[in-house]
């Protein structure tokens, strides 16, 4: 089975640059990148229909439970 993998950031430029550049550096492939620019990222999910969805901030994770199942990641610099 193949999974579809998507980057779905609220950042957007230029702040999409370190987002691209780290996963090349990773060697991480990703299907889709999507750079919302500060749109909340519930509304988006919504109409993108992942089968599920994780996050590294609360808020973010809440605005995208109204689209489908979501997982916080509890790393990051927000959860120290």
């Amino acid at each position: 089975m193949r999974i579809r993998t998507a980057l779905v950031t609220a950042r957007s430029a230029p702040a999409h640059e370190r987002a691209v550049r780290t996963l090349m550096d990773w060697h991480i492939e990703v299907d889709e990148a999507m750079f919302l620019g500060g749109l909340p990222k519930g509304p988006f999910l919504k109409e993108f229909q992942p089968d599920f969805f994780f996050d590294d901030q609360a808020g973010h994770c809440e605005s995208a439970a109204t689209a489908g199942p979501t997982g916080q990641v509890l790393s990051g610099v927000t959860n120290r």
